[in-house]
């Protein structure tokens, strides 16, 4: 029997633009797919990148008729220019990889609406009402699948152990990485969280200049263990089968190693298209657009009802830590941290 990932990654597109809805909340029908431009356009700053967005933005494109115009970059990048540009920016929508970003800028976005905001879990989305997520993103320990169980970290405070040198691997210039620094810095305080930075320099970290490479040193034995996002592993799986060497850990002492992130979005106060701005932010809260997310991108769907992969745990049971979002916008601060113990130079 085919697995639900491979069901729903069988779903061809005209389906799947039978089904959206662009201008209302979540929905099972939808109306005829409109031509693009028909009802004017939106400016959307992506801090996440074209391949993995660009299908469900074109989505909405012919399913609401809105000529959206995307403009791509790292979420720190577009972060930057929405603050240089100010009250001239075209922006109309930013949709950030990371909360950090989000809560740094929430005093240039509008209020959202009620409705809106209660689609997503309380955790998923801004106290003040200033952006809602998206999905969601859970940081795991990715490992080699010959380690047994009782050989496997309890906790990221263990990586520092001498048992484990020269057998971790991480990404330090990724965002999400930082984002989960952030987060150690106000769970542990500056001192353990500089402390155990240090520890990990010391035994001998790997380095990696982004995910996709530990889970792939991790399955060829490079590694044993690295720190990454849960779904790239999920790409590694859909490519090659179950038989791959990795899976993932889901940390649960309710530490940094168990932060479950948003990609979220949020409408800007100066944009010129509030109304189409809105009806975008409740396409990607629509079932088809979850449904994409989970089964596409295999992140974290944020309204019920959603099939997600076989190998993903509920995140009614995920540990994560009990933490604010607004409290992970000082990426600055981190950015320094890492600089002084020498993990970035």
């Amino acid at each position: 029997m085919p697995s639900r990932a491979s069901l729903m990654s069988a779903a061809p597109l005209a389906l799947i633009l039978a089904l959206a809805a662009a201008c209302a909340g979540v929905q099972d029908t939808a109306p005829e797919p409109s031509a693009p431009g028909d009802r004017g356009g939106l400016v959307l700053y992506s801090g996440r990148s074209e391949s993995l967005v660009g299908p469900v933005v074109q989505q909405f494109r012919e399913a609401s008729g809105i000529d959206a115009q995307v403009k791509y970059g790292s979420t720190s990048e577009i972060a930057a220019t929405i603050q240089e540009e100010g009250g001239s920016s075209p922006a109309d929508v930013f949709w950030a990889q990371d909360p950090g970003a989000l809560g740094a800028l929430a005093p240039l976005f509008a209020p959202l609406p009620a409705d809106m905001l209660e689609a997503v879990p309380q955790w998923a989305r801004h106290e003040g009402g200033r952006w809602v997520g998206i999905s969601g993103r859970a940081r795991v320990i990715v490992y080699n699948t010959e380690l047994t169980e009782d050989q496997l970290p309890k906790s990221l405070q263990e990586l520092t152990d001498p048992r484990w040198k020269g057998r971790v691997g991480w990404p330090p210039a990724n965002a999400s990485f930082r984002v989960m620094v952030t987060a150690m810095r106000h769970l542990w305080g500056e001192d353990e969280t500089r402390a155990w930075l240090e520890g990990m320099i010391a035994n001998d970290v790997k380095v990696f200049p982004k995910n996709t490479p530990i889970v792939a040193a991790a399955a060829a034995g490079e590694v044993d263990v690295g720190l990454v996002n849960h779904y790239y592993l999920h790409r590694f799986l859909a490519e090659r089968g179950d038989e791959f060497g990795a899976r993932n850990l889901f940390l649960n002492d309710g530490g940094p190693g168990s932060l479950v992130m948003v990609a979220g979005a949020a409408i800007l106060e100066t944009g010129k298209n509030r109304e189409n701005a809105e009806s975008f932010l409740r396409f990607m809260l629509s079932r088809v657009a979850q449904q994409y997310f989970a089964a596409s991108t295999y992140e974290y769907p944020l309204i019920e009802g959603i099939d997600t992969h076989y190998l993903l745990p509920s995140l009614d049971v995920l540990a994560g830590p009990d933490i604010d979002f607004a409290l992970l916008n000082d990426l600055e601060g981190t950015e320094k941290l890492l600089r002084d113990t020498g993990v970035i130079p």
